[in-house]
């Protein structure tokens, strides 16, 4: 009779289910289904603005450029398998490609390492054109989603007859402006040709205001102008363009202009919500690891065989 009624106890079946289901899942079970992936091409700025102390990690501070590529590197490991994450660099007016996109899982490694070596000493030039650095990586990079990230600074600043054109291609190309720094400003460290800092630099230092081209101003208005020699005029100007800031009004203004989507880096919550938009997301088939649940379905009828058992005891 005991035989008989141990077959007919719940807990019985419940263990031998529960026993299955633990089998099942070494097994690594997967159910077919779609799954969102994500294809990026990471484009940061490494121009001297960058290297400005105006974000904090462990309560010391760190610069932009650094503070990007620890964000980026806990953000990786959260992308699901199969999407694929290219990276390359801006600076002058160009941007250039590391390496083309690579499946996030299986290149990992590499990928953290290369963000890992990243540095400022990487530009080829000193000059900080934002908005062309933006219009030739949606130009020339792989058909990735481009996810710019540069604090905005111009350098030296922009003269407006020369503002870049994305009128043929916005529309064509998804991806994020992710914008980087505090919004008051503060000094830029300085550096020697060894990399060792030297203090940060002074108004006297940098240009404060453009002399590319053509004035934008009416000659009657320049001060010292002269057609040939001076079309800027004569006199110094003097200004805070030695200071930095996000420019978070210009980066909204050419985010509007290139159909691309803005968002400000202030931690990793901010990271995540730029680059988990499921408007950036590509659906495809995919098999999906379903172990958790098995797991938790196992557990939940040990829980209903043992439960009751240590609830009766204490009694």
């Amino acid at each position: 009779m005991r035989r008989i009624y141990c077959y007919r106890d719940y807990r019985f079946y419940a263990l031998l289910f529960a026993w299955c289901l633990l089998v099942a899942g070494f097994i690594k079970p997967t159910l077919r289904q779609p799954q969102a992936v994500y294809d990026y091409t990471f484009i940061i700025d490494i121009t001297r603005s960058m290297n400005a102390e105006d974000y904090s990690e462990d309560k010391q501070p760190v610069s932009r450029l650094t503070f990007v590529k620890h964000q980026l590197q806990a953000v990786l490991k959260e992308l699901p398998c199969q999407s694929r994450v290219g990276l390359g660099v801006f600076t002058e007016r160009r941007t250039t490609l590391l390496f083309q996109p690579i499946e996030v899982c299986q290149g990992y490694n590499e990928l953290i390492a290369t963000l890992a070596s990243l540095d400022w000493r990487m530009a080829w030039a000193a000059d900080s054109r934002i908005a062309s650095g933006l219009h030739h990586a949606m130009t020339v990079l792989p058909t990735s989603q481009v996810i710019f990230i540069t604090d905005g600074h111009e350098a030296p600043p922009l003269n407006p007859r020369y503002q870049a054109d994305f009128s043929a291609l916005k529309g064509k190309r998804k991806g994020v402006i992710l914008g980087v720094g505090d919004l008051a400003l503060t000094a830029i460290p300085k550096f020697n040709a060894q990399g060792q800092r030297q203090g940060v630099y002074q108004a006297e230092d940098v240009p404060h205001r453009s002399t590319f081209g053509e004035s934008d101003l009416n000659p009657e208005k320049i001060a010292g102008y002269n057609a040939r020699n001076a079309p800027f005029g004569n006199e110094a100007v003097v200004g805070n363009e030695h200071l930095t800031s996000l420019k978070q009004d210009y980066l909204q203004s050419l985010a509007e202009q290139s159909g691309l989507a803005y968002q400000r880096l202030e931690d990793s919550d901010s990271l995540r919500q730029a680059l988990f938009n499921p408007e950036l997301a590509q659906f495809i088939p995919a098999n999906v690891d379903i172990r958790s649940g098995y797991a938790l379905a196992a557990a939940l009828l040990l829980i209903s065989v043992y439960w009751p058992f240590r609830r009766n005891n204490a009694k």
